[in-house]
């Protein structure tokens, strides 16, 4: 028997998706951290395990607080497949910029793995992808830019 019902792990997800959204575009993350429990452990390849949710916090807040990072606005999910017997979320998210001026299309995208901890809360976040991707794109994103900017 599960201990959630797919519906609230799929409305938490939703609420994560949305959070991100406004984050992304606002540039305030403290609401998208407050998406993890207390003792929440994130994994991201590039910058290590953080534990807990203030290590969370102070970590995206600062991470996408940098440019470029603070370009990057949007995070639609491609596709996601839910786990509902053991609360997991596997997700392909893209990592979209912003329109850099020309309307042309920069993004990569990460893996993201969820653990569901119940009361629309994360308990584990892994994020796994290729850094050689982010890196291009982010350097065709740049040049973008700068022609758009006549530089």
């Amino acid at each position: 028997m599960a201990k959630w019902t797919r519906a609230e792990i799929e409305e938490a997800l939703d609420l994560y998706r949305e959070t991100a959204l406004r984050a992304g575009t606002s540039g305030d993350w403290e609401s998208w951290a407050d998406l993890f429990t207390e003792d929440a452990t994130y994994v991201e390849h590039h910058y290590g395990t953080l534990g807990g949710r203030e290590a969370i916090r102070r970590w995206i807040v600062e991470t996408m607080a940098q440019y470029p990072n603070s370009e990057m606005k949007y995070f639609p999910h491609e596709w996601t497949m839910i786990d509902e017997e053991r609360g997991w979320v596997v997700a392909q998210i893209w990592n979209r910029m912003a329109d850099p001026g020309d309307g042309s299309l920069h993004q990569a995208y990460n893996i993201t793995l969820l653990k569901y901890a119940g009361n629309r809360k994360w308990s584990y976040e892994e994020d796994v992808y290729n850094p050689v991707h982010f890196g291009e794109m982010i350097k065709g994103w740049l040049a973008a830019k700068k022609r758009c900017e006549g530089s």
